[in-house]
């Protein structure tokens, strides 16, 4: 039906495309109707037309229209001037949390304005269509947080804040209907969007004003260029990880698609090759995100690092690429990674890896892979799920201790796994997970890596909160989250939906946990927008010249988890007899190399012998094969020496106590020319 109304232009969107193409309009007095639960302002669609500004007071004539939910007047529009300059109506006052998400209805159309301090929660939708949600945490919060990072899934108060959620946000509009604007605003400040001008997660405002209107399922504010905010506090991505003390620093971080392959190679990634590539699609993107993957991993300084979300083709070696790099960067040989056969980690186009520090960590052994069919799809639901897990035992090369680590990615919740697996607050494929995380820790129970240690580490992107049940189930079979512990309720590594937690972890067996000395997450990722990404598909050319090579400012769109460790396990003395082959007569002496814990007998392996001096071609009485190792406690050494300093043999030696294990050296001497006369 056709409408005659009267009001003031509170909001100018008019224009051609890609503006609004229209205007907002508003009683003078927003009380006309004494009726709170009713909007008292409207959105006129006003074609190409540029007829009006902010404070003119007008008459319009047009058809009550919806549009995408949005109550507007249209078709046609007569629109009269009858005066300019008018002061403004009061901008209604909005508070959350609201009784209701609907109840913004009663103001659409209106000038609004919320006095409390907002933060930005969600900016998946920047690049494309230049929004953000703004969101009231809970009280004591910074932001707000997914339920299940808080609570367990299927208790009241997981609901409750599920709903309080809803009931505190609303998203901040650019008012332009292009997507990937050429020159984007920023959401609050409205002026051009740059590397100098740009927001994160966790940024504050205050006072945000402007019009509210509705569009395409959602309410959203148009705040003015000009006084649309009171106080804006912006945060900064931190240059460095916090310090996680210890003597080791072992760390996970997904990749996001790290494919050497190019995306645009078709379906031949995957270990059969006939999967599609993920990642890159040309030269340039892959060079940008290999440059940001590098930066990252640089500023971590991790002795072990679980890569998450890597190519998994055969013949092709994502990992080898990357210590490469930063072999170059860092010197030759600062980095190497963990093989495993044909290069391959299960059967999905993407799998997980481990690179480390030579110089700190020796694998211990070979690697281990589990991708049973029972732990890839364990709820049976005919197609594999999970990506398989990888485990590798280390030795630290300055004590000698051991330590192993599991690196996982678990089923996200993107996509259903079908009845009873998807929860309707844990999400899709919960029960897919939680089975996942109980073969986990039973396979790591029988010692995949022969390592014959009970310190273990379990990283990666487990996909699931905190409080949800594949956390539960692994807290049940004695592992600790130490993110959680060190960190706290509100730790966060990812944002989704404008709700944030952890998704990635660092969990240490019950041996272990004592020995952890820090946990923390570096904060790059999560809080950048990626508009700042090395993806470039659908962006401007202005879009893509916001890349940053110089930081490690989203390489990917989780954060870093990073553990420090100080491996401790036992003391015990190692003792060889005899210590010195003192009659240097070329023959073999057997030598019995033993151990003790205070006074405890220690069980204890001899592993290997070196010699100072080369076995054999030293000179006309130099005999070869001059180590023979007898048994676990017992070898032969040659006694003879044709350095002026003698010869020493060092005998490695695995010790264990109650399923700690620990290497250790003895250093058993053949005498210098006349020692015996000093």
């Amino acid at each position: 039906s056709r409408v005659l109304i009267e009001g003031v232009v509170v909001g100018d969107h008019e224009g051609s495309y890609p503006t609004l193409r229209g205007f907002f309009v508003q009683e003078e007095d927003a009380d006309v109707d004494a009726d709170p639960a009713t909007s008292e302002g409207i959105f006129v669609f006003n074609g190409n037309a540029d007829l009006v500004n902010v404070g003119d007071l007008v008459r319009v004539e047009g058809t009550v229209e919806e549009r995408f939910g949005d109550t507007q007047l249209g078709s046609s529009v007569v629109v009269t001037v009858l005066d300019t300059a008018q002061p403004l109506p009061t901008p209604a006052t909005v508070s959350f949390p609201l009784g209701a998400a609907a109840d913004l209805e009663a103001f659409e159309g209106m000038a609004a304005t919320f006095p409390q301090q907002l933060v930005i929660s969600e900016y998946f939708n920047y690049d494309r269509f230049g929004e953000i949600v703004v969101a009231l945490p809970a009280p004591g919060e910074s932001r707000p947080f997914t339920p299940t990072a808080l609570f367990a899934p299927d208790s009241p108060e997981a609901a409750a804040r599920a709903d309080l959620n809803t009931r505190s946000r609303i998203t901040v509009d650019d008012g332009i209907t292009a997507s990937n604007p050429s020159a984007p605003v920023h959401p609050i400040n409205r002026e051009l969007f740059s590397l100098s001008n740009a927001f994160r997660g966790g940024d504050t405002v205050t006072g945000l004003t402007g019009p509210i209107w509705y569009d395409h399922g959602r309410y959203r504010i148009l705040p003015y260029a000009d006084g649309g905010f009171d106080t804006y506090q912006q945060t900064t991505a931190p240059a460095a990880p916090d310090g996680v003390g210890g003597d080791l620093k072992v760390a996970t971080l997904n990749a996001l698609n790290f494919f050497v392959t190019l995306d645009n190679a078709g379906p031949i990634c995957g270990a059969t090759q006939d999967q599609g590539c993920r990642g890159a699609d040309n030269a340039d993107e892959f060079a940008r995100q290999r440059t940001k993957l590098l930066n990252t991993l640089v500023g971590l300084d991790a002795d072990v690092v679980g890569l998450v979300e890597v190519e998994n083709t055969p013949g092709v070696s994502p990992l080898a690429d990357i210590t490469a790099g930063l072999n170059e960067r860092l010197g030759a040989g600062t980095y190497d990674y963990v093989t495993t056969a044909n290069g391959l980690v299960g059967t999905d186009a993407i799998k997980v890896g481990l690179i480390y520090r030579p110089a700190t960590v020796a694998p211990l052994g070979a690697s281990a892979v589990l991708d049973t069919p029972e732990f890839l799809d364990p709820n049976n639901t005919g197609r594999n799920r999970n990506r398989a897990a990888l485990a590798q035992s280390f030795r630290e090369v300055s004590s000698g201790e051991v330590f192993s680590v599991a690196v996982n990615h678990l089923k996200s919740k993107g996509s259903s796994c079908g009845t009873g697996d998807d929860h309707p607050i844990a999400g899709n494929c919960n029960l897919t997970r939680t089975l996942a995380a109980e073969m986990l820790s039973g396979w790591i129970d029988g010692d995949p890596t022969g390592a014959g240690d009970t310190d273990w580490l379990i990283i990666g992107d487990l996909n699931s909160y905190d409080h949800e049940a594949p956390l539960s189930t692994l807290a049940a079979a004695g592992y600790t989250d130490q993110i959680g512990s060190f960190q706290g309720e509100f730790a966060y590594s990812f944002g989704f939906d404008g709700q944030f937690g952890y998704l990635d972890y660092v969990l240490s067996s019950s041996s272990l946990s004592d020995q952890v000395t820090g946990a923390t997450e570096w904060h790059i990722n999560a809080d950048t927008p990626d508009i700042f990404d090395y993806d470039t598909s659908f962006k401007s050319d202005y879009q893509d010249s916001l890349f940053d090579p110089a930081t490690p400012d989203r390489s990917s769109d989780h954060d870093a988890a990073i553990i420090g460790l100080s491996l401790d396990s036992f003391d015990a003395q190692v003792y060889a007899f005899p210590r010195w082959l003192f009659r240097p007569n070329h023959r073999m002496r057997r030598v019995t190399v033993f151990a003790f814990s205070g006074h405890r007998l220690v069980d204890s392996q001899i592993v290997g012998v070196e010699s100072s001096e080369a076995d054999s071609g030293l000179g006309p009485r130099d005999r070869p094969n001059d180590i023979e190792i007898l048994n676990d406690w017992q070898v032969k050494l040659r006694a003879e020496r044709f350095s002026p300093d003698g010869r020493t043999y060092t005998v490695e030696v695995r010790l264990t106590v109650d399923g700690q294990v620990r290497y250790d050296t003895i250093e058993v001497y053949v005498p210098r020319r006349h020692w015996w006369r000093w």
